[in-house]
């Protein structure tokens, strides 16, 4: 079994910072990707970033500038910082990943954590 889980969340005024890791375990042979995902004002989840085996990190636009993902080196572990948090930065944030478990012939999966609030708000 492979698993996500989350950490950080809450509540912070605009302006402010908060940081969310996510934490893959479990029969992992290989993670390939894993970022994070918000929902946000009823929309459907978005992309928020993700990095790759490979080491290469992409951000949504409004991400970009404000949001720093990091990781180790097997992606076992992400976080993502977040600064110069807006009003419109509020929702729901989930780690996702692509694993290869062990034993899966090679075969990846899509994982997802349960996901954690983000509030920002006066």
């Amino acid at each position: 079994q492979v698993q996500l889980e989350e950490s950080g969340g809450g509540v912070v005024q605009p302006g402010g910072s908060l940081k969310l890791s996510c934490a893959a375990s479990g029969s992992i042979f290989t993670v390939k990707a894993m970022g994070w995902y918000r929902r946000v004002a009823g929309n459907s989840r978005e992309l928020v970033a993700v990095t790759v085996k490979g080491g290469s990190t992409r951000y949504s636009p409004s991400a970009q500038g404000r949001f720093t993902l990091s990781r180790d080196s097997l992606i076992r572990t992400i976080d993502l910082q977040m600064n110069n948090l807006k009003p419109e930065d509020t929702g729901v944030y989930y780690c996702n990943a692509e694993i290869i478990p062990r034993g899966a012939n090679l075969e990846s999966s899509e994982f997802w954590g349960q996901g954690t609030q983000v509030t920002v708000s006066l």
